[in-house]
């Protein structure tokens, strides 16, 4: 923890808490630690149970994500207060448990949109990576019923798998890109030069274009 409150710069500070994080740590600086200590699972549980977000990341990057039961990975995640640890702990440690699907399944159900959010973004990895037995019509009913007026990490959350869909899933395209089109989310979203809108019908256009360049 006396490393991690020497490696705290202002400036970093400064422009997480524009996003929602309360740490000021490099996080390139942050992986060089983890890259030190390596994997330490009762390291990783008492670097969370501290509740300081650099702590917690640090965590993520040195845990052994199997090692943690679906019960613990739900009370992490409801426990996750910030941006980046709830993001960390979804992608690297969720995604990788035996418990994924189940704990998709819940929380999509979830009543809390930003433990929804995490069930979005598995199912969002299902869409790209396992699709078999799921109903992507359906996530599209879903998605068309409900994005436009979802909080803000919820709703980004819809609109990755609403993208994900149309640029992997060439039968369903037409339709996430009509559905795109009609909701209008993030489509006046500020995008720098060289990077991709987030709205979806340019997201779904500009990905599947690539991947004819490329020959996927």
């Amino acid at each position: 923890m006396a490393e991690l409150v020497a490696l705290e710069d202002p400036r970093v500070r400064a422009v997480n808490e524009r996003h929602g994080d309360d740490h000021g740590v490099n996080l390139g600086r942050l992986r060089a630690v983890a890259k030190r200590l390596r994997t330490q699972q009762e390291l990783a549980r008492e670097l969370w149970a501290t509740g300081d977000s650099a702590a917690r990341l640090l965590a993520l990057l040195v845990c052994r994500p199997k090692a943690f039961g679906a019960d613990e990975l739900d009370g992490m995640l409801r426990e996750a207060r910030t941006p980046k640890v709830h993001d960390w702990l979804v992608a690297y440690v969720v995604k990788k448990s035996p418990h994924a699907e189940r704990l998709r399944l819940a929380w999509l159900a979830d009543p809390d949109p930003v433990v929804a959010s995490a069930g979005w973004a598995l199912t969002t990895e299902r869409v790209a990576r396992k699709p078999d037995g799921l109903d992507l019509a359906g996530l599209l009913d879903v998605i068309e019923a409900e994005m436009r007026d979802a909080p803000d990490r919820l709703q980004w959350a819809m609109n990755h798998c609403l993208a994900q869909i149309g640029i992997d899933h060439a039968g369903h395209r037409d339709r996430a890109i009509a559905v795109g089109e009609r909701l209008a989310v993030l489509k006046d979203y500020p995008t720098p030069p060289g990077c991709t809108s987030p709205y979806a019908p340019i997201w779904i256009t500009e990905m599947v274009r690539r991947q004819h360049e490329s020959g996927v």
